[in-house]
């Protein structure tokens, strides 16, 4: 007898065969050329801090590059389903196109200094997911590398959450701080407000605002709704 309901057919029906169609769809060309100055001023004006000039930094779920193709980086690699990222990624950049899940399969363990995600666990289908993408991570960065992970704060969005259908996991910054601990990782940092929602938002882009917003944190405080949160990978032990 024929199984019912037929199986979906591999990148059909699912987001994993439409990734680079939704975002696509979902940022326009202005957007995207916004997207591209904001990334700069804030890797210039703040991610540099945390970047090892002479070192690996992976980009995970890197999507359109906006955060490796800004870094100075000996080795800058980007790991992502979209094959949009092999397309938008500067020169030099590394591209993988590979589940985030099974990432350890295609870099090598412990050679990581810092992974970066921004706007990503999100998007995982629960806390399984995230902890084997986190096992993942954990297994690539170096003894004492860290993970940066920026994306929203779903107990200061709230019901804005769900206005991207692919956003599944809310987490606020006390449960990525959980789920970062269970996982095996010190955190090192924890912002609960650091950037709007959204770059779709309202707020004035020009670089010198941008800057302004950076270095004052009350500013931060009333306007932030995606945490910032920075974890260590224990240099032996778990």
């Amino acid at each position: 007898m024929a199984e019912w309901p037929p199986p979906t057919p591999p990148g059909r029906g699912t987001l994993e065969g439409g990734l680079d169609r939704l975002y696509a769809g979902r940022f326009s060309d202005r957007d995207r050329r916004e997207k591209l100055r904001l990334w700069e001023i804030l890797c210039r004006s703040f991610f540099d801090r945390y970047v090892p000039s002479e070192g690996a930094v992976l980009d995970v779920g890197a999507g359109y590059c906006d955060f490796v193709n800004h870094i100075r980086a000996a080795r800058r690699l980007a790991v992502d389903l979209n094959p949009d990222t092999a397309r938008a990624a500067a020169p030099g950049v590394e591209v993988h196109q590979h589940p985030l899940e099974r990432l350890d399969e295609v870099i090598e363990p412990d050679s990581i200094d810092l992974a970066f995600a921004s706007n990503v666990f999100e998007h995982l289908r629960g806390p399984d997911a995230l902890l084997q993408v986190l096992a993942a991570l954990k297994a690539v960065l170096k003894p004492g590398g860290r993970l940066m992970i920026m994306q929203p704060n779903a107990r200061l969005v709230g019901g804005s959450f769900w206005d991207f259908f692919d956003h599944t996991l809310p987490l606020s910054e006390k449960g990525m701080s959980e789920a970062l601990g269970f996982a095996g990782y010190e955190v090192v940092e924890c912002r609960a407000r650091f950037m709007p929602y959204t770059t779709k938002s309202r707020l004035p882009k020009a670089p010198s605002l941008v800057r302004l917003y950076l270095a004052l944190p009350p500013a931060q405080w009333a306007f932030g709704k995606q945490m910032l949160v920075v974890a260590r990978k224990p240099t032996s032990g778990a």
